[in-house]
């Protein structure tokens, strides 16, 4: 019997499931094991304690692994991937694939069909599939550089929007809702806080500018609609590379675009965003089909890894 591993890395947190030909037979999560996010001793120990622990409820070894797949934001980093063919290596037998976090999203939505897939977490990332399998991407670049209408993003939009909304005397309860959040006493110390290296985990505010929101402060209702909106527009530019492909290849010369599927917290915690994405993506494409709910990428590493 052939038993595979399945794995999504994320920035704070890391998912893996254990399977064999036709059955789930363990899934954990530890604290993230991506290189971008934590030292090199804990991402160790948290790989390590996920081994063990899918061991110790199995009774299956990780030399009797036949291929483990991981999905990962930063596959294209070498202090990513060298860090995760090294300990793999050492540590589980058989086929290492290693893939884009949305790509293993994709195939969970369309087992490597033409699609396209949104996925906002901690960070963001656009990529769809064209007809003939190949990938393209928008987005993913990181936090100082891309990340529409992910949690970091969120969280650093409504920090700023909220005091620009102070200066221009508009009225918002963030700056008193982000004080509750963090316990402090101040604004003073807010913006210590705001401004201290290492900085903090402004994702963690997503939630406190939600509740803001569904109370009616129409600052954080900006914030979360502007997101939305910012990575809409990473999603209409792949629709329209998948879209294009998809007449190029169609007898017709007509195709209608393709599907789209989330995946990650915020689309599936954050209205706001999501819908906001959605209008504007039907504004360019009306007829889109858009999938409910968000996919577990999980499912598509597993689909991957007992296909390839």
């Amino acid at each position: 019997m052939a038993f595979y591993l399945a794995l999504d890395v994320g920035g704070t947190k890391t998912d893996y499931l254990l399977a064999d030909d036709s059955h789930e037979l363990c899934r954990t999560r530890t604290g993230t094991i991506k290189r971008m996010r934590t030292d090199e001793s804990s991402a160790a120990a948290n790989l390590d304690q996920a081994l063990s622990e899918l061991t110790a409820r199995t009774g299956i070894s990780m030399q009797a692994v036949t291929r483990t797949c991981i999905g990962t934001a930063g596959e294209t980093v070498p202090l990513v991937t060298t860090w995760l063919r090294e300990s793999f290596a050492s540590r589980v037998s058989g086929e290492l694939l290693l893939l884009g976090d949305v790509e293993i999203a994709l195939d969970a939505a369309f087992h490597g069909s033409m699609g396209v897939l949104a996925m906002a977490g901690t960070g963001s990332n656009v990529a769809g599939r064209r007809p003939d399998g190949s990938i393209v991407t928008a987005g993913g670049w990181g936090p100082e550089l891309a990340d529409q209408g992910s949690g970091h993003r969120i969280g650093h939009v409504g920090l700023r929007t909220a005091f620009l909304a102070r200066d221009e005397h508009r009225p918002t309860r963030l700056l008193d809702a982000i004080m509750e959040f963090w316990q402090l006493p101040s604004l003073d110390l807010l913006v210590e806080a705001a401004n201290a290296r290492p900085a903090p985990d402004v994702s963690r505010l997503t939630e406190v500018i939600l509740a803001c929101a569904q109370q009616g402060d129409p600052v954080a209702a900006e914030v979360l609609r502007q997101q939305g909106e910012e990575l809409a527009w990473l999603v209409r530019l792949v629709v329209r590379q998948v879209h294009s492909a998809a007449i190029a290849a169609s007898p017709s010369g007509n195709a209608e675009p393709p599907s789209l599927a989330f995946t990650g917290s915020i689309m599936e915690k954050v209205p706001p965003v999501r819908e906001a994405l959605i209008t504007s993506v039907r504004s360019e494409f009306p007829s889109i089909q858009v999938l409910d709910g968000v996919v577990d990428p999980l499912l598509g590493a597993l689909w991957r890894a007992r296909t390839a």
